[in-house]
This record gives C-alpha cells, structure tokens and sequence, in this order.
C-alpha cells in the first residue's frame, strides 16, 4: 500500500476508535470526575486497546480521572509474567499484578474437554472485584467489544432462551462495583488493526482461548459469515439493542399486557413492528456531547 494511502487510514482508524469510545463513554456516563478506573488487562489486543485509548482519551477528556491497570496472573503453564509490568513500567502506567492460581482450580475441577470458561469467569471476577475494593477503584473496564455484546446476544438467545446481552454499564451483584465497557461501540477488526499498528506485546490465552468447541467462537463465526454475505446486517442487529420496544414482545413483567384496555388514543409504539424507521441517533446530550468532542 502506498505510505500516504496507510497514513491516511490509520488517521481515519484513530479516529474513529476515539468517537467511538469518547460516544460510548459519554451515552453511558461510564467515567465521572474524580473516578479511579481500574482497566483489566489480560494482556490480549482488547484490553491493550482499551487501555491505550483511555490514556489517549484522559489527556483531553471534560472530566479528571485516574487510571491503574490490573493484570490477573492465573498461573497458566508458559505464561510470560515479565511481559505486562515490562510494557507498563514503559509507558508510565501505575499498575498491579495479582497472582492466584484459578488455572490449577479450573483444571482440577472442570471434566477434560469441557468448556472452561464459566468457572474461570466467576473466579477472575471475583478476584478482580476485590482487588478493585483495596485499590479503590471506583469503575472497572472491560475490553468487551461490539462483537461480544452480538455475540453474547445470540448465545442467550439460542441457549439460554433470553433477550439478553452484555450491558455496556452495571453493578456487580453484591452492589460495590460498577463495571464498564467502553470498547462497547467498537468492531473487533478495527481493535485488531490498532493492535497491530501499536505493536502491542499480546499474550495469548493458552486456557479457555484454545478450546475450539466454544459455543461462543461458533456463533462468532455464524457473525463473520452473515457480515460477509450481507453486509451491514451486524450494524443493524447491533442498533437494535438499543432500541427496544417492549409492547411487541412477550415479556409480561417489561409490559403490562394483561391490563391493555381500549382507551381511544393512538399507542406511540402502534402496530408498526415491520415499519421502516430511520436509525435514531445514540443519546449524545451533555457529558455525551462533552466526550465526543474530546475525542474528536
């Protein structure tokens, strides 16, 4: 590629990870002044990502706020401890290595073969969730994407008959955390470009990172082939996360059905399931407006 042409879609690339996160950041209200964000880093394209475009976003960002990288250091066999603090101490970045051997737990306990990654979740969360307390953070990010967010749509909806996804913003169920996803926005190819770009020293994932049989790498590749043969359909899915209209569902506790009466004025939803709609624009007032235009 002509090196002109690769500048000018680097700068394009940059940009747009910068609205993007900066709009995620600002519709959610992920980062409030004052806050001390502790970004997670498994040492993947994601979390480095995240991490990089957050200390880009800091220097320019309507509100102050601190940021400290975490690493959980499960104990993998082959796992390059040396590399994280290396690349940190590097880039001036205050962090905390956390060493618990979950690998070991996980291996004993899950049958040979069987997905592990259920149980290797609840034990890093919990781990991360107290970590965050004795650090004192008050927001924990997450280098989950847009494709995790689809993708953690369809397996709920094949397997685990919900309409439910990965929320961008929530609360940890014991109430003291609350965790972000300002990568929420982003494709994963655009991540893997700019991981690519920075030349970030990836770790890969030698547990749960390998097992093929995943349900989650195979709807991923259910995705990617839809993308390929329709493009824009995983936009459109995406959109519809957020924009919801409970009264064309079936969920009786999100709409009162049972209680629907004839009152003779005109439902603003209406009949209009299959009605052609313009996209509405993400929320984009105040702190919004605010972070978008520090990314810009």
């Amino acid at each position: 590629m002509d090196p002109r042409k690769h500048e000018h879609e680097l700068n394009k690339l940059s940009k747009r990870l910068h609205r993007l996160v900066g709009q995620a950041i600002g519709d959610f209200g992920m980062i409030e002044d004052g806050d001390k964000v502790m970004v997670c880093m498994s040492g993947g394209k994601d979390s480095h990502v995240l991490l990089d475009l957050l200390l880009s976003l800091r220097e320019r960002a309507p509100v102050d706020f601190d940021i400290v990288a975490v690493n959980l250091d499960q104990k993998q066999p082959g796992f390059p401890e040396e590399v994280l603090p290396r690349y940190l101490q590097g880039r001036g970045v205050p962090f905390h290595i956390e060493q618990q051997d979950t690998y070991s737990v996980v291996k004993r306990v899950v049958p040979e073969g069987a997905t592990m990654c259920s149980l290797c979740s609840r034990l890093r969360r919990g781990i991360l969730y107290r970590v965050a307390g004795e650090l004192g953070a008050t927001k924990i990010a997450l280098g989950h994407h847009r494709d995790d967010i689809l993708q953690t749509f369809l397996l709920n909806l094949f397997f685990g008959g919900k309409l439910k996804a990965m929320p961008p913003k929530l609360v940890s169920d014991d109430g003291r955390h609350v965790v972000i996803r300002p990568l929420a926005y982003v494709e994963e190819a655009d991540l893997a470009r700019w991981a690519a770009h920075r030349n970030f020293p990836i770790i890969p994932c030698t547990l749960c990172g390998s097992q093929e049989q995943l349900q989650r790498k195979q709807v991923a590749a259910l995705l990617r082939d839809w993308e390929r043969q329709y493009p824009g359909r995983l936009e459109s899915m995406f959109g519809a996360l957020g924009r919801v209209v409970p009264s064309h569902l079936l969920d009786r506790g999100a709409y009162p059905f049972a209680g629907l009466r004839a009152q003779g004025l005109p439902d603003p939803d209406g009949d209009k399931a299959f009605d052609p709609e313009p996209c509405a624009p993400s929320p984009a007032a105040g702190q919004a407006l605010a972070w978008l235009d520090s990314a810009g």
